[in-house]
């Protein structure tokens, strides 16, 4: 993901990059759609705004992560949003506060969005500042939308991991990862029909992401297994200490 990628700046010892990407879908967005707005330059704002709440929600995993000692040094935004390089612990807390933290920050900004709306339409902004109004309210819907569709339980997302660190505890690592892969793929297949009813590309292409990422996560599942098999096989042919 950094081939390609411009670096932003570096906050708290974690590097920014934006991936080049983002050019393209924000030119086909600010070109096609301006959301009710009076001028094209609001539409950039509500733009900007999105992967700000996307940045934040990064920074959360990347805190995360650190805070139980993991590693997370960089951020890369793109089109689908954002990624934390994150490598928390091998230990299933570790992994779900890594993990839960990003939505945690889209749950945070909910009350503060809502009363902001509020004092906005009790300001009379809807018809004195149109726009202003229309960037708070959309802001509202981003944030929303974005939590609401991290949670979903489908392998890369937030949900799907989180699933994963939570099947963990009772089932252990590989088996955790298998299930949650499985869903993931199960997921993403309905997400590519989707895509193919809405005759979306957009949708089609969020659909084989996620299904590549599924089958990423199986084959490291895999060698995770493999690797415990071979652990295992060499502990049983260690010589046994004689017995006095």
């Amino acid at each position: 993901m950094q081939s390609g990628s411009l670096r932003l700046f570096r906050f708290a010892g974690i590097d920014v990059f934006l991936h080049f990407s983002w050019f393209l879908l924000a030119a086909w967005q600010l070109t096609s759609r301006f959301y009710g707005y009076s001028s094209p330059v609001w539409a950039v704002y509500e733009y900007l705004v999105l992967f700000g709440i996307v940045l934040m929600h990064e920074f959360g995993h990347a805190l995360a992560c650190r805070q139980v000692g993991g590693h997370a040094d960089h951020i890369v935004l793109w089109p689908f949003g954002g990624i934390a390089f994150v490598r928390p612990p091998a230990r299933p807390g570790a992994e779900l506060w890594s993990i839960a933290a990003g939505p945690l920050v889209n749950v945070v900004l909910l009350p503060v969005l809502m009363l902001l709306h509020v004092f906005a339409v009790q300001a009379g902004w809807p018809d004195r500042m149109p726009d202003v109004y229309q960037l708070i309210r959309m802001t509202n819907y981003i944030n929303l939308a974005l939590l609401v569709f991290n949670l979903l339980p489908i392998y890369p997302l937030d949900g799907g991991q989180i699933l994963r660190a939570l099947l963990w505890y009772p089932l252990g690592r590989i088996r955790s990862l298998q299930i949650a892969v499985v869903v993931g793929f199960f997921g993403g297949g309905l997400l590519g029909l989707y895509a193919l009813y809405e005759r979306s590309i957009w949708l089609g292409v969020l659909a084989l992401f996620l299904l590549s990422q599924a089958g990423a996560g199986w084959r490291h599942a895999q060698a995770l297994r493999f690797e415990a098999e071979e652990s295992r096989r060499l502990a049983e042919e260690q010589p046994k200490p004689p017995v006095l």
